[in-house]
């Protein structure tokens, strides 16, 4: 009876060793924009350096570059998948059977995040998968890509806005994101009122449509990054902000996408 105790005891108090590092997957898009922009390969390694730092003994993760990992072993044991690439066609999870192979780790309940272009898959290939394993996307002639400086003054208590304070980032915030019927499951993390110069440009894929400029003019707030518990399980997590280097220099930008990434992992 006092050995129960005595073992009660330390497991209130943390004296036993935590849990294995849950196990979280990185993979970064090869380039394809001028310097310091959508750079999926050096923001991929700065995030796993972080995470090595700030997450050691919660998380234990790994990265490719330039694309999908040659060979799919490198998602075995995974609790969460990170994809910080281009979008649309150019999506690494929209080549050959990719699609497939998250799918199956989805229905595992493990967890998926996207970075920036990453968010967007098309609506013909992925974006009724992207709805189910992280509860939004980019979909092209409904949500736009301008760039702005977003303020997030009012966040959320939430995992992810832990140690976070209010700040702004000037950056290409999507907004007016393709989220499951009624939001159900999601939780917006990083939240603004874009002003009307955000829509100057015409009505184009990507640019603005008649939906996201009467939302605009109603002075609707849009969602940038935002938290998904998927219902059979599983946690999802879109970022639209990252496309601009330099703003991870921002401790408060970085510390959301970080505590996303402990987060979607299942780790507490």
């Amino acid at each position: 009876m006092k050995k129960h105790i005595a073992l009660a005891s330390l497991l209130t108090f943390g004296l036993i060793a935590n849990a294995a590092p849950k196990k979280v997957v990185m993979i970064a898009g090869t380039p394809s924009h001028p310097a310091l922009t959508h750079e999926h390969n050096a923001g991929i390694q700065l995030l796993h350096n972080c995470l090595g730092q700030g997450a050691k003994g919660l998380v234990d993760a790994s990265f490719t570059l330039n694309g999908w990992p040659k060979d799919d072993a490198f998602f075995d044991g995974a609790d969460c998948v990170v994809i910080y690439s281009d979008g649309g066609s150019r999506h690494p999870a929209l080549e050959g059977d990719h699609l497939e192979v998250l799918d199956r780790l989805m229905k595992k309940g493990v967890g998926f995040v996207t970075i920036h272009y990453g968010v967007e898959p098309t609506p013909e290939k992925g974006e009724k998968e992207f709805l189910r394993w992280q509860g939004g996307a980019f979909s092209p002639n409904w949500s736009v890509n301008p760039h702005w400086t977003a303020k997030f003054n009012d966040l959320p208590k939430h995992p992810i806005t832990r140690g976070v304070k209010p700040f702004e980032a000037n950056d290409e915030w999507y907004y007016h994101m393709r989220f499951v019927e009624g939001m159900k499951g999601v939780t917006p993390i990083l939240s603004d009122h874009p002003g009307p110069e955000t829509l100057e440009r015409p009505d184009g894929h990507h640019s603005g449509n008649p939906d996201v400029r009467k939302s605009v003019a109603a002075g609707n707030i849009q969602t940038v990054a935002w938290a998904y518990d998927r219902p059979g399980g599983g946690r999802g997590f879109g970022f639209t902000g990252g496309h601009n280097h330099m703003n991870w220099n921002n401790e408060r930008f970085r510390r959301v996408v970080l505590n996303a990434i402990v987060w979607a992992s299942g780790a507490e």
